[in-house]
């Protein structure tokens, strides 16, 4: 994913990102808005991936 396409438009990206990691919450997206390493951080919490994986996906 663009990152800068995502920071930018975070209320329309974050339905993809709720398809893509359906085990973040909305509040959680909502709390993220745009940041980048608590996002990945969020991702690897969850889904017990490596920081390298979650930036890639």
């Amino acid at each position: 994913m663009n990152w800068d396409r995502i920071s930018g438009n975070w209320k329309q990206m974050k339905g993809a990102l709720r398809e893509r990691w359906g085990k973040l919450t909305d509040d959680e997206l909502d709390q993220l808005a745009g940041h980048r390493d608590q996002l990945v951080g969020k991702i690897q919490e969850r889904y017990g991936c490596a920081k390298d994986d979650a930036e890639k996906q």
